[in-house]
């Protein structure tokens, strides 16, 4: 199988990072869009679909041979760009999300019942970036947010 995206060495590739939340939205599993961090300026091709990046001390947890679809090619868009010593990445490439604070709240009318949302804004993400997501589970699940 050949895959489409070839890097040379030399170029610039951002790294694919996960955040792990654990958030039910409306009874499906979900997660937050992925991030990319970097770049990074690939060393060598390894094989067919791999690539050794330079990656930083922060990351010298994590192997530096990627697979291909862990990287993307860097264009030069800043607003993909996270630092990844604030994220506080795992060897698995994947982070926590937290909530930080309520941006909005609705009461959806079902046909037979109401359901109140709220509208979240997570750490690490812009405006943009906010979910809505069920207050009965939030309260729940993150209490602090609630007490003012």
């Amino acid at each position: 199988m050949k895959w489409p995206l070839k890097f040379d060495v030399g170029d610039k590739v951002y790294l694919k990072i996960s955040p792990i939340k654990g958030v039910m939205r409306f009874g499906r599993k979900g997660k937050l869009s992925p991030r990319y961090v970097g770049p990074y300026e690939i060393l060598h091709r390894v094989g067919e679909v791999s690539y050794e990046l330079a990656l930083q001390t922060e990351l010298a947890s994590i192997h530096p041979v990627i697979h291909v679809y862990m990287l993307k090619k860097c264009l030069g868009d800043p607003a993909l760009i996270l630092r990844v010593e604030c994220l506080g990445v795992d060897e698995d490439l994947s982070y926590e999300e937290v909530p930080v604070e309520i941006l909005d709240r609705q009461v959806k009318r079902l046909r037979n019942k109401e359901v109140a949302i709220v509208k979240l804004l997570w750490r690490n993400n812009l405006v943009k970036g906010s979910t809505w997501e069920s207050e009965a589970y939030m309260r729940s699940h993150h209490p602090h947010l609630f007490s003012s």
